[in-house]
């Protein structure tokens, strides 16, 4: 055993903790012991867009997993009709139980084959995870019998007598209700070992603050940002172009719950002055996109002026960002500077064009980027507000903590966009300060800068560099989270010629068709190897035109299928989600979610289709993934302290 004093320093830490030949060779045993268990499930979820009701539907069944462990567990014996309420009362416990309960003519003996029943699943999903593993799981309250319950050797028992005494004492005992929710729990959280959420938590639907906070009560989840999650970072950060791009969505969606309900941000300020600015112009193109029928004409209208107001700040500051930023090559992006004020025309391109509204009462021709007094004080309010919203400041923070640009986890390569690429097929080199970047090269550089926009000193150069790199990594060309020619939200509003509203992909998307592209991008990140895929979102594939959400020869897989209620007619169904077990890969399709209610009272699922992308030339065990590399690491280091305590190098006993 090599005598290095570094390598004697960090075994006399390890055992602090392993202090005897006995408690090192048994840590060993028992690890080994673990890297033949199989591997856990991984759960693949993207663009979610704030569909919180579709999202946690999602997740309580683990797309399907849970419906399909029931059916293998009790079988046809038991009628579809109650596997499906069984199912149901999984996902939504604490809503569906009274339901059920109401229904019942003989209470005692339901509460005894529902326990039973979510017993035998609970044992069957547990079957693959330690016995300190589910422990880990179980609620203090009832955590003793649980135990109990799930890790009795019925070769010493009569299994129907002892199931029967333990679960008609908790009938007896009034506690039947708090053992099936907490049953129902252990299930869901032992189905799934991890969450991958590939980006886009926020956009146009309802409730993502609601989204976040199911992510925080997961036991383990990571993040992979969206161009829609940085952009509400940089909002959160202080970045006041990124509060006015997250408001500018917000608004034309007519998605203020969001905000005001949310995360406690007021709009009064704003309203007030859109109303003094904007109450006599002709606001109808300004309109949000929303049923007319859920809002009075008066609210859509004040709707439609904030909208307005809005945009008109955006495009200010982001003539200031752009002029600041020379780095961005966004100088064609500049409106403000781009329009000819008294002939109402701007140019776009190498054509000028009529402007479809002319009415810019607080822009000044001389200095169009220049905001005015009261201007000033409303963006400064709006910053102030989204520093002060608590929630949204928890919520961003896990971002970071638990996000990052990219993912490398068991040989798949996770991230939201794209890898910037040319015609030609090579990775496309772009250059910020001074530094040309590409490929994993440039997404480590846009994370770390996305990391400065929120940590770098209050009111320091960083931090604002940070924040306007936040902004870009929304729309800019070469950002890996965007991956188009541009973001035309100035075109769509005020050009009427549909040829100026194409966002052209970046040729990534034309050449990932291609196996070369996907294995090129692998051996990039560092991944070679059949069992290694790419992971991505972001552009939702049209599975009604026949596109196939699977690339790159089976290699790379786009999980956006259209979880937004808005994308559900381009895409034709309601989004994809991916589950990895120790069998392989599997793609789930899914049909669009009626709501949590028909869910609960009808016990209607999500339809949903699978078939395997890739299938595991054998089962795959806990040695093969990322923590087993860890686990035969220390299990090295485990045995080179018995070596050393077996030349006396360490004395056993340490504890110091």
């Amino acid at each position: 055993m090599p005598a290095h004093s570094e390598h004697l320093r960090y075994l006399r830490l390890l055992a602090r903790r392993y202090p005897t030949v006995a408690a090192a060779a048994s840590e060993i045993i028992r690890i080994e012991a673990v890297l033949r268990l199989p591997k856990g499930t991984e759960h693949f979820m993207s663009d979610l867009h704030g569909e919180h009701e579709a999202f946690v539907h999602i997740l309580n069944s683990a797309s399907g997993v849970i419906h399909e462990k029931i059916d293998f567990v009790l079988g046809e014996e038991v009628p579809a009709a109650e596997r499906a309420e069984l199912a149901t009362l999984i996902y939504y416990p604490t809503q569906k139980l009274p339901e059920l309960k109401a229904r019942q003519t003989d209470l005692p003996g339901w509460y005894r084959t529902t326990l039973l029943r979510l017993i035998e699943l609970c044992r069957f999903v547990s079957s693959k995870h330690t016995r300190a593993h589910v422990r880990a799981g179980l609620p203090e309250s009832c955590a003793y019998i649980l135990d109990e319950l799930l890790h009795a050797h019925f070769e010493d028992h009569d299994k129907d007598l002892y199931y029967g005494q333990i679960i008609d004492s908790i009938v007896r005992h009034d506690r039947a209700d708090a053992y099936i929710t907490r049953l129902c729990e252990v299930i869901k959280w032992l189905a799934v070992d991890r969450l991958h959420i590939v980006g886009d938590l926020f956009d146009r639907g309802p409730r993502p603050d609601r989204i976040l906070d199911s992510l925080m009560a997961h036991h383990q989840v990571d993040i992979q940002w969206g161009n829609h999650d940085v952009v509400w970072m940089g909002a959160a950060a202080g970045s006041p172009l990124c509060i006015l791009t997250v408001l500018k969505t917000t608004l034309a969606y007519n998605n203020i719950d969001t905000l005001e309900g949310g995360y406690g941000i007021s709009l009064r300020r704003l309203e007030r002055f859109a109303q003094r600015a904007y109450g006599t112009s002709d606001v109808t193109r300004w309109l949000p996109h929303t049923d007319a029928r859920n809002a009075t004409a008066g609210d859509l209208t004040a709707t439609a002026r904030m909208h307005k107001a809005v945009t008109v700040l955006m495009l200010k500051l982001e003539s200031q960002v752009i002029g600041r930023n020379p780095d961005f090559h966004m100088e064609d992006r500049d409106w403000l500077h781009r329009i000819d004020w008294e002939k109402g025309t701007v140019r776009c391109g190498d054509r000028v064009y009529e402007l479809l509204d002319r009415d810019f009462p607080t822009v000044s021709p001389e200095d169009p980027a220049a905001l005015t007094a009261e201007e000033q004080r409303v963006v400064d309010g709006l910053v102030q507000a989204f520093a002060e919203s608590e929630r949204l400041q928890r919520h961003v923070q896990f971002l970071y903590a638990h996000g990052a640009l990219y993912k490398i986890c068991n040989g798949n390569l996770l991230y939201h966009g794209a890898v910037p690429m040319t015609e030609t097929g090579d990775f496309a080199v772009h250059t910020y300060e001074g530094h040309p970047w590409s490929g994993k090269a440039l997404f480590d550089y846009c994370d770390r800068r996305a990391r400065q926009g929120y940590f770098a000193p209050a009111g320091s150069a960083a931090r604002q560099a940070g924040q306007d790199f936040l902004w870009y990594l929304w729309c800019g060309a070469q950002s890996p989270l965007f991956g188009r020619s541009a973001m035309t939200t100035f075109e769509r509003l005020y050009i009427a010629d549909p040829a100026t509203h194409a966002e052209v992909k970046d040729p990534y998307y034309r050449l990932i068709d291609k196996p070369e592209t996907a294995d090129r991008i692998l051996a990039a990140f560092g991944l070679h190897g059949e069992g290694c895929h790419i992971v991505n979102g972001h552009v939702p594939v049209r599975a009604i035109e026949g596109e196939s959400p699977v690339k790159g020869g089976g290699r790379l897989i786009i999980i956006d299928g259209g979880f937004c209620r808005a994308y559900h007619q381009k895409t034709g169904i309601a989004g994809y989600t991916l589950v990895y077990n120790s069998r392989g890969l599997i793609l789930r399709t899914h049909q669009p979610f009626e709501s949590v209610e028909k869910a609960i009272h009808e016990d209607e699922d999500i339809a949903s289709k699978s078939e395997y992308i890739y299938v595991a030339p054998r089962r795959i065990q806990v040695r093969d993934t990322d923590e087993g590399v860890r686990k035969r690491e220390l299990v090295r280091d485990l045995e080179a302290l018995v070596r050393a305590y077996e030349a006396g190098l360490i004395p056993q006993g340490l504890t110091v």
